[in-house]
């Protein structure tokens, strides 16, 4: 008896990874340098706590209204292409078939076995057909609105409330110091674990989301620190 396994491929899982990476990574670099900026423009532990939790809040609520605004602007374009190729089904099928055939062909299949094949999808599943080879579309890729909003706003919040918490932990006269160092280690472990997940080289990875994550919050501290001086 002949066993199939199973391949687990990082393709296969790229899209969610990079959108609850992205999600991440915006909520933590985001807050952990708002909350350096009101630390070095002077603020009080509680004054960093309130500024942090409303970006958390608000960053959330931008992420998940952005996301759900881009996903329905997908789901309509999938759904004309959808109901247009479904009426082209109706009123041209020996066309559609033909199309099919071709797009077979355009896959290496020869010219009988393309029709053959061709005319087994089409009686399987017409729509479905056209739907995966001629535009792209599968069901594991279908447009969700409403989910891709609710998982960007929960990575956005998860990734967040890290700083918030560094900031709970942290001593009062090392606050500042203790958000720093612990954001740039989580945004290490972040990139680390998002390269790994996706089969890509751990530290460069890491190094690359450090990189851009250290010069966000480094310029938020400048920008707070100089304004603070001034005021």
């Amino acid at each position: 008896m002949r066993r199939w396994h199973v391949e687990r491929h990082g393709v296969q899982r790229g899209g969610w990874l990079r959108a609850a990476v992205l999600g991440a990574n915006d909520g933590l670099i985001s807050t952990a340098s708002l909350v350096l900026g009101v630390a070095a423009a002077g603020g009080e532990a509680s004054a960093v706590l309130v500024a942090g939790t409303a970006g958390l809040v608000a960053g959330a609520l931008s992420m998940a209204a952005g996301e759900y605004i881009s996903v329905s602007t997908q789901a309509d374009i999938e759904g004309a292409d959808l109901a247009r190729e479904r009426r082209e089904l109706a009123e041209t099928p020996e066309a559609e078939l033909e199309e099919l055939v071709a797009l077979q062909q355009a896959r290496g299949l020869p010219p009988a076995l393309a029709r053959e094949v061709a005319i087994a999808l089409t009686a399987h599943d017409a729509l479905g057909a056209h739907a995966r080879d001629e535009l792209g579309i599968t069901e594991q890729q279908r447009a969700r609105p409403v989910q891709a909003a609710l998982a960007s706003a929960a990575a956005f919040a998860t990734g967040a409330g890290l700083p918030l918490l560094l900031v709970l932990l942290a001593a009062p006269a090392a606050m500042a110091i203790g958000v720093l160092v612990g954001s740039l280690i989580l945004l290490c472990a972040l990139g680390a674990l998002a390269a790994w997940a996706g089969g890509a080289p751990v530290l460069r990875g890491a190094l690359r989301v450090l990189f851009w994550g250290g010069l966000a919050m480094a310029c938020t501290w400048a920008a707070g620190a100089l304004f603070g001086a001034v005021g």
